[in-house]
Parts: structure tokens; C-alpha cells; sequence
């Protein structure tokens, strides 16, 4: 398939497939078999299929998929011995199955909306998802301090640096980057721009040199066979992007924290701009860049305003280094970013 002689099947979903097979053999429960069996082909193979259609899978997404069947075994199992069955499923029975372990029994909350959806079990309200706050987003000033270092530290990895750019300044998730391919980068000679979403975003000048300098680095890498070099960021197996857990930890071994920084970065956007525009700029759905509006303390429906919105930083050494404006053309309906040659002191904080 990498040599493009046979035709190219999603592996992800190639060995999804061989998945449940081996694990359903294990049940011995007839009737939790026909329940498993049925969801994994009629609702979890669909779902992928459709999803693979239109890029390739990624390991989360297939894990997902094995920890929400691995899930729905056991709360089959639990309700047996509480003497039910899904068709008599009550409400006392999700409440109780969720009161111990909430996070580790949440994903078969799917396969129990399936059944309700296909009338398999009556009707039942399932508790909302408790979004873990422990772990606040960056300050902004925190987060413009760890972009400048990874923009101008050279002594750090190439690959770390663009990607910490990316999460940083674009509130891109590891799963999304790690998907881009080079394709996905559009390079003119003048300018650069990465397709996030729709239109592209240009790169600032700081991060265009270290794009520039990443892709002619990759060519070179020894993992890199013939077609896994359609990859941004390729993994070590032919055909394969880098696995988002690797990709993490590398940002964590040079300070960036990925949901963190990810986190701050988009809460900072949509301040700027109405929602909609930062969320089809970089890829976001509608209703997860209104809920971030609301949370970082903006209104919900306002007017755009004329002029556009700055962001500074500025180093707190004299020298002749680069600090970033990123402004958003609400008008154009993109985001720009320039940067530009800043030799004044000035402290190292960043300037909304």
C-alpha cells in the first residue's frame, strides 16, 4: 500500500475490524453477545467508515471505539447482577452506574444513547460530562512568554518548536496537527499559510522560517519512506502520522503544555473576533467556540468591531528581536498575524 501497488485501506479501521470479532468470542451471555455485536457493526463501524472517508484515522479515535465497547460489556455484565436487562434499564440504574467511577464508565454513555435512539432501552437522562477544571488556562502573558522562547530558541527540535507554534498561537489540538500534511501547507514564495480550516492561515514571519526550515528537515528524516512524507508530521511506521501522545510529551519536555496553552490560545481568539470566524478559521465547531466565548467572560451575540484587536509581546531585551501582532480581519473573515523587527526594551509581558 505504501508503494501505492495495492490500494491504500484505512489501518486503523483494517484492524478495528478483526477487534471485536475476538472480543465478542470471549462473552458468554447470548444475549449481551446480540447487544455488542449489533452496536459494534450497525453504530461503531459506521460511524468510522464515515469518518475514514474522509481521512484517515487516528489511534484515538479507534481506541475510543474499543474502550466504549470494553465499557459496554461491563455495564451489561453490572446490570445482570442487579437482575435487569437493557429493555428494563431504569433510572436508578444509570444513576447508580454512575456514581462510582464516573470517568472510567462514561464511554458506554454511547452505546446507551444508541439504545435509546433505537428504542432499545426506555427513555433516561444521562449525567452531563464534569469538565475537570483543576488545571486553569495559561495567563496570556505565561503563554506569549513560551512562544517567544520556542520561536527564538534554536537549541530546541525543529519539529517541537512548529508545533508548539501551532498549539500556541492557533489553539490547534495534538490530534489535529499531527494530521496535517504537507499538502496542507501553502507556500508562495512570499508568504505562508497553513489550511486549518477555511480559509487558510498565514504563518507570522517568525514561524514561516521555522516552516520552511521544518519541511526541507523532513525530507531528510530516515522514517520518512515515499508515501509517509505526505505527512507534516510523520511517524516512524510507512504511511503513518506521529502518534499525538509522542507528539505531547515532546511539548511537555520543553515546557508547553498542550491543553493548557491550547486552551488559553483559543479562549484569547475568541475574544477578538465573533465566534463563528475563529471557529471556521481554525477548525472549531460553532457551538464549542460560542461555549468558549461565554467562558472566557465575552458575550454571546455582539457586533464586530471596526478596528481590529493586538496582541504584543514584547522581549525584555534591547536587542534586535522579534515580538508578534496578531490581528484578526473579522471583515475578511481570517486571521492575519505579522511580525515584525522591535528593537526597544521593554518588559517581557504581553500587551493586549
Amino acid at each position: 500500500m505504501d508503494s501505492g501497488v495495492l490500494p491504500r485501506v484505512d489501518r486503523q479501521l483494517m484492524l478495528y475490524q478483526r477487534w471485536p470479532t475476538e472480543r465478542l468470542a470471549t462473552v458468554e451471555d447470548p444475549e449481551h453477545r446480540r447487544h455488542l455485536q449489533h452496536f459494534a457493526l450497525w453504530h461503531q463501524m459506521r460511524r468510522l467508515r464515515s469518518k475514514a472517508e474522509n481521512g484517515q484515522l487516528g489511534c484515538s479515535q479507534a481506541n475510543q471505539a474499543k474502550q466504549e465497547i470494553t465499557q459496554t460489556r461491563a455495564f451489561l455484565t453490572w446490570l445482570a447482577v442487579r437482575g435487569r436487562t437493557v429493555e428494563h434499564c431504569q433510572q436508578a440504574d444509570l444513576d447508580a452506574w454512575h456514581t462510582e467511577k464516573p470517568a472510567t464508565r462514561r464511554p458506554a454513555q454511547t452505546f446507551l444513547r444508541w439504545c435509546m435512539k433505537t428504542s432499545r432501552m426506555p427513555r433516561l437522562t444521562l449525567p452531563p460530562q464534569v469538565v475537570n477544571q483543576d488545571q486553569a488556562p495559561l495567563h496570556q502573558h505565561r503563554r506569549l512568554a513560551i512562544l517567544r522562547r520556542a520561536l527564538n530558541d534554536d537549541s530546541l527540535p525543529l519539529r517541537t518548536r512548529v508545533a508548539a507554534a501551532l498549539v500556541l498561537l492557533y489553539a490547534q489540538p495534538v490530534a489535529c496537527i499531527v494530521r496535517l500534511t504537507v499538502d496542507d501547507v501553502l507556500d508562495d514564495g512570499a508568504t505562508i499559510a497553513v489550511r486549518l480550516g477555511d480559509p487558510p492561515s498565514p504563518l507570522p514571519e517568525p514561524v514561516a522560517d521555522l516552516m520552511r526550515a521544518y519541511i526541507r528537515s523532513c525530507r531528510h528524516l530516515p522514517y520518512a519512506s515515499s508515501r509517509s512524507s505526505q505527512w507534516l508530521f510523520p511517524g516512524r511506521q510507512p504511511g503513518q502520522p506521529m502518534n499525538p501522545v509522542s507528539l505531547q510529551v515532546h511539548l511537555r519536555k520543553i515546557g508547553v503544555p498542550p491543553q493548557r496553552g491550547r486552551t488559553s490560545a483559543i479562549r484569547q481568539l475568541v475574544l477578538q473576533a465573533p465566534a463563528p470566524v475563529i471557529a471556521k478559521a481554525l477548525g472549531y465547531h460553532d457551538k464549542t467556540a460560542t461555549r468558549l466565548v461565554t467562558e472566557a467572560g465575552g458575550t454571546w451575540a455582539r457586533y464586530a468591531p471596526r478596528r481590529p484587536h493586538t496582541v504584543t509581546s514584547r522581549p525584555a531585551s534591547p536587542r534586535n528581536t522579534r515580538h508578534l501582532n496578531m490581528r484578526t480581519h473579522q471583515s475578511r473573515g481570517r486571521i492575519t498575524c505579522e511580525v515584525e523587527n522591535d528593537t526597544r526594551p521593554g518588559p517581557c509581558l504581553g500587551h493586549v
